[in-house]
């Protein structure tokens, strides 16, 4: 049966997927549907998709633990993540904002429509937002709260245990810029013989790694050159 608000129904599964119904897991299964607070628990190969009736859907990734609409009567609170990975996606109702919310034990994230991810990190004490349509508002779910963190799509943001959210935390596409930024690390420094190769353009004037070889222009730790001889001394007479 699926129907109303009260289910989420789902439409893929791959590897361990259980729901929890009196602390014992249960496989759950295309089709199979998922009541208010209910857990889903998937296991290292476990994979779901779960649809809701405004037809929103949820992905649970491997070794994810999460709690579908913890608060019974409230339809905007759609999952509580206990540990792993979700991906959301929010369908507007006739263009309108369908506002729901997920939450973490560091965070609060409203949305109104949109695609965005959410996985918990070190330990659990960290969580990071990571938007891929749309936009979302971010609090923290520990400290004050103040004015919550707009994410929009690009961007990123990481909510810590003990820190208060700070706009400096939002990132625009550094998860890619570092990605990149990493392979290229990988490729420049592949031995070539006459030690790290360094791109052209690279440093702005520092010294070319592994001796020997002239350094880069504006170099400001290169010796300076040796004093001039002294002159030789005045010939002796009476």
């Amino acid at each position: 049966y699926f129907g109303g608000d009260s289910a989420a129904k789902v439409i893929e599964a791959t590897g361990q997927v259980s729901v929890l119904r009196d602390s014992r897991p249960w496989a759950l299964n295309v089709g199979d549907a998922v009541r208010v607070q209910q857990v889903i628990v998937t296991g290292a190969d476990g994979y779901a998709v779960f649809r809701v009736s405004d037809g929103s859907t949820f992905e649970v990734y491997p070794n994810s633990k999460v709690t579908f609409r913890n608060t019974p009567g409230n339809l905007k609170d759609l999952l509580d993540l206990w540990m792993g990975r979700v991906k959301v996606v929010i369908q507007k109702w006739g263009g309108q904002p369908n506002h729901n919310r997920v939450r973490t034990p560091t965070a609060v994230i409203a949305v109104r429509g949109t695609v965005f991810d959410v996985v918990l990190e070190d330990e659990l004490d960290t969580t990071l937002v990571s938007v891929e349509e749309g936009q979302v508002a971010v609090e923290h779910a520990l400290l004050p709260r103040g004015e919550p963190k707009l994410v929009s799509a690009g961007e990123y943001i990481r909510v810590y245990r003990n820190q208060p959210l700070a706009k400096r935390q939002i990132d625009k596409d550094s998860i890619i810029k570092r990605a990149l930024q990493a392979l290229a690390d990988a490729i420049y420094s592949a031995p070539t013989g006459g030690g790290p190769r360094v791109p052209s353009g690279a440093g702005g004037g520092a010294p070319v790694p592994g001796g020997g070889g002239p350094t880069l222009p504006g170099d400001t730790e290169t010796e300076p050159p040796p004093p001039p001889p002294p002159p030789p001394p005045p010939p002796g007479g009476n």
